[in-house]
């Protein structure tokens, strides 16, 4: 970065002295233009208003092969919940511009509310989980135990400019055995049946469930309930699958230390084993993990966490190799402490470069999109864009990229609108 200084400029005769100072403004220039155009790499696609087009954007975004945007947000729309129940809503490029279309506007009855994550399915529908909406009785600004949704596209072309799609609720949490308030985004296995977390039920403490299509309906069971007592618990960011049909998960609290877990659960003959692959530790993995995990081709784990650490905000982690189950810390982060670190799930491009983002840390403490290399000595930090909270958002949520390497986002609030007395988010692109 350039820094400003003032100059003071007198009447000289030296030709030389002229002739350097001129090189000189000519080098300054360039780097204020490198720098700028480093700058251009960040775009915001849209900006949230808290109407009719959402507000608070959640988890991640999907991308179809045309190169639309799909996503979801937790506020905004016509729906009867102080600042709107959330909507779905796709992004389009139209003559070069990036245009927004709600697809969907939640209405807080048994519709669902407040959609906390979303997958794009084979069918080209969008399934996701509502954490509030549907029926039972769960701790809840609504009082309900949430659902899990589908909103599929008209069976005709749509002729107009605004085309809304069809909601069907697959299933409605009751508060009890099965679960309630689901988070994270769902996942799909080779069967079309799918799979998630929710935070209550069970036993109190969270569940993993399973929902098979039968016909016109899907049955939902809970594949495993957590005990509360050195168990994972409150698991809140999904769960991925391993080659072999394992399910791998984080819990944002349980275990030996009370500061969450990483765990597997194995399907058996008489249901599904739950064992711990990690503890964390507070001081040393860091302490709350809530995003998700990826797994990579030789079947190591990575992940996230958002506080503690030796840096104060939370590590970057790997566990591995498959079946080993080593932990070891990427990266420590560092900030103003607190909920700073990374709450979004890591993401890795073909030559195994890791890009995740942070919620409070970077230049302005209002988070950053960073990209970690690997190198001989360990991993690199890299940050791609430091978050103002003006009119570029603040608080990235989860990073996709497509072929290109371009990759996308959200940021949960800032830039324009009001949702509860915050900016309503964005969404943004950064490109290589």
């Amino acid at each position: 970065m350039v820094k400003k200084s003032r100059q003071e400029t007198s009447r000289v005769g030296s030709i030389d002295l002229w002739t350097a100072l001129a090189a000189s403004a000519v080098a300054v220039i360039m780097i204020l233009a490198a720098t700028e155009a480093q700058a251009q790499t960040f775009q915001v696609l849209h900006s949230f208003t808290g109407g009719g087009d959402g507000g608070f954007p959640s988890r991640r975004l999907t991308l179809d092969a045309a190169g639309n945007l799909y996503g979801t947000t937790q506020a905004g729309g016509n729906g009867g919940c102080g600042f709107g129940c959330g909507t779905v809503f796709k992004l389009s490029q139209v003559h070069g511009n990036w245009v927004i279309h709600t697809l969907y506007e939640f209405q807080g009855g048994d519709d669902g509310a407040i959609p906390s994550g979303n997958v794009r399915g084979p069918d080209g529908s969008i399934y996701g989980v509502t954490s509030q909406g549907g029926i039972g009785k769960c701790d809840t600004e609504l009082g309900t135990c949430g659902t899990i949704f589908k909103v599929s596209p008209p069976p005709s072309a749509c002729k107009g400019a605004e085309c809304l799609w069809k909601e069907s609720v697959l299933y409605r949490f009751t508060g009890a055995y099965d679960g309630g308030i689901p988070s994270g985004d769902p996942t799909f296995d080779a069967g079309g049946n799918l799979y998630g977390s929710t935070v209550v039920g069970g036993y109190g403490y969270g569940t993993v469930f399973k929902l098979t299509p039968n016909g016109n309906q899907w049955n939902e069971s809970a594949l495993y309930a957590f005990n509360g007592e050195q168990d994972s618990n409150y698991p809140n960011a999904g769960v991925i699958f391993d080659p072999a049909g394992n399910l791998y998960g984080a819990a944002q609290e349980g275990g030996s230390n009370g500061w969450g877990t990483i765990f597997q659960l194995t399907p058996t003959d008489g249901g599904w084993r739950e064992t711990i692959l990690y503890n964390f530790n507070s001081s040393e993995g860091g302490e709350n993990p809530v995003a998700g995990l990826f797994m990579d081709s030789a079947g190591n784990l990575y992940g996230d966490d958002f506080a503690a650490g030796s840096g104060g905000c939370g590590t970057a982690f790997e566990l591995g190799p498959y079946g080993t189950w080593n932990f070891s810390v990427l990266y420590n982060f560092s900030g103003p402490g607190g909920a700073c670190g990374p709450m979004s799930a890591l993401i890795m491009d073909a030559a195994g470069n890791l890009y995740g983002t942070t919620n409070r840390t970077g230049a302005y403490n209002r988070g950053v999109v960073f990209k970690l290399t690997p190198t001989d000595n360990g991993w690199t930090y890299t940050s791609l864009h430091d978050f103002t909270g003006g009119s570029d958002g603040a608080g990235p949520n989860t990073l996709i990229m497509d072929a290109a390497g371009n990759l996308y986002g959200e940021t949960f609030d800032g830039a324009k609108g009001n949702c509860d007395g915050f900016g309503c988010g964005v969404v943004f692109e950064i490109t290589p």
